[in-house]
């Protein structure tokens, strides 16, 4: 039989391991080779190192058994773009940066905001198609289950929204303490049917470290600009943590419309524009 680099174990009994493994397109057969891994002997969860291909099946669920693959640790933080995941990602696994994209492009409507931020342990020997399964299946149940326990069903319409104004706020706020109150100031702008007018929107996809200069504000036709066009941009533009996800719920109640950056790095916050015009120069 031929088989990838690395393969998964899912945690389970050894029939129910064997039934992954043929759902996932192995030649294995549930009655037969079920046996002959309860001689080998149980698998433990996790990836394993398959690396010869072809090979027998015996060969492959001894493998299943005791090859543990070495793993790399990857960290993806809030407020980066999977542009730069996968730059990441390419360099420590010699993978193509081209194919990521293509199979990520290929593989989920959602442009960006959906693979979950935190620190992974990824097989060397993974390749590009299956890395992106694995990120992508892993945020799948991540989202479903944080909207489930708060809204009680899974809404994806609900659920980009969400999304996309914690992306904002990921962006704009300067501590986890601000989020709630730039959440306000996002949706009290939309109820008055103001521009956002938000730097960070602008800082989406390759372009998430780079400076929002007024010539950008005035170049960019993008709808990801919020100073030239009313609205949430079409899509997330960065990865999101739980506290922006719950702030993007749950914002403060405020009568806040303007922020400006203060010279102890936190926001001051104001309701009018003449106080921001002051708040500005201070």
């Amino acid at each position: 039989m031929s088989s990838s680099s690395v393969a998964f174990v899912p945690q389970g009994s050894i029939g129910q391991i064997i039934s992954y493994m043929v759902e996932k397109n192995f030649d294995l057969n549930e009655k037969v080779d079920k046996y002959l891994l309860y001689m080998i002997g149980q698998p433990q969860s996790g990836w394993v190192s398959i690396n010869q291909s072809p090979l027998t099946r015996g060969d492959f669920l001894y493998k299943l058994s005791h090859s543990k693959a070495p793993l790399k640790v990857i960290t993806y933080i809030p407020g980066e773009t999977k542009e730069l995941l996968f730059v990441q990602i390419a360099l420590a696994f010699d993978l193509s940066y081209e194919k990521l994209m293509q199979e990520y492009a290929q593989a989920t409507p959602y442009v960006d905001g959906f693979i979950v931020p935190e620190t992974y342990y990824i097989p060397v020997g993974i390749s590009e198609k299956h890395l992106v399964h694995f990120l992508l299946a892993h945020a799948k149940k991540y989202h479903k289950d944080v909207f489930e326990k708060i809204f009680g069903e899974f809404n994806e319409t609900k659920w980009q929204k969400f999304i996309i104004i914690a992306s904002i706020i990921q962006k704009e706020a300067a501590n986890v303490e601000e989020m709630p109150l730039v959440s306000s100031v996002i949706y009290n702008r939309l109820k008055k049917d103001m521009k956002l007018q938000m730097d960070g929107t602008l800082n989406y996809g390759q372009y998430s470290h780079v400076k929002i200069t007024p010539q950008r504000i005035r170049e960019d036709t993008s709808s990801y600009n919020t100073y030239m066009y009313k609205g949430l941009p079409p899509n997330p533009i960065c990865s999101v943590s739980k506290e922006a996800i719950f702030a993007a719920i749950f914002p403060k109640a405020t009568n806040y419309l303007y922020f400006v950056k203060n010279k102890n790095g936190t926001h001051t916050f104001s309701q009018n524009y003449e106080t921001h015009l002051e708040n500005i120069k201070n």
